[in-house]
């Protein structure tokens, strides 16, 4: 099985988010010891903006192209490459003022691609990369999920994927980080616990 495991907190060594997806990769790796693990992180190595300069570079014949373009179009296709060529996906996604973080939104930006993720039919809109696998690590300061502050977060992610066809998802959540030690500490402990003991329990 092919892993790609992303982060995308700005936070560095202090990211509580970095911590734990790499806690849900380890414990993946003793259950599917034989995967294989491509790491990208989202804040170091962050993707432009999706931009006018990005469809123009898409859109222009491959024969006409500046430097620019044929950079551009080589950097996406191959973020695009890197998550068609994954089985299971493990994500770090902090909540940043009510919703993801930017890096995280230039990245799908770079994967929801007509024709290559999914494509419109007279139905409608089809997704085309069911059977992966997402595990996304959910960390906020305060208390969101299942409220109206929430909905620019884990709902979003929910529809993001589920529009190119992926529904597996799971959620490990550390919420409330900022109300204090304690609460902090009692988050990431339940989180710990769930990665180790009932993520990847047959």
């Amino acid at each position: 099985m092919n892993l790609l495991h992303l982060d995308s907190s700005i936070l560095g060594d202090h990211s509580a988010s970095r911590q734990l997806t790499h806690e849900v990769v380890q414990a993946y790796l003793n259950a599917h010891a034989d995967s294989q693990v491509t790491y990208r992180d989202l804040a170091s190595d962050a993707l432009g903006h999706f931009s006018a300069a990005s469809l123009a570079a898409a859109g222009t014949p491959v024969e006409v192209r500046d430097a620019a373009q044929q950079q551009e179009v080589a950097g996406n296709e191959a973020t695009l490459q890197q998550f068609l060529d994954s089985d299971v996906l493990v994500i770090g996604a902090p909540m940043y003022n009510f919703t993801i973080p930017t890096q995280l939104k230039a990245w799908f930006d770079r994967i929801l691609i007509a024709g290559r993720t999914f494509r419109y039919s007279e139905a409608g809109p089809e997704g085309l990369c069911g059977g992966k696998q997402v595990i996304i690590v959910s960390t906020s300061g305060g208390l969101h999920a299942g409220q109206p502050t929430g909905t620019g977060h884990e709902e979003l992610l929910k529809t993001l994927f589920a529009f190119i066809g992926i529904t597996d998802l799971q959620f490990v959540r550390a919420h409330g980080l900022a109300y204090g030690e304690e609460p902090r500490a009692n988050a990431m402990s339940a989180a710990q616990h769930y990665i180790q003991n009932e993520l990847f329990a047959a």
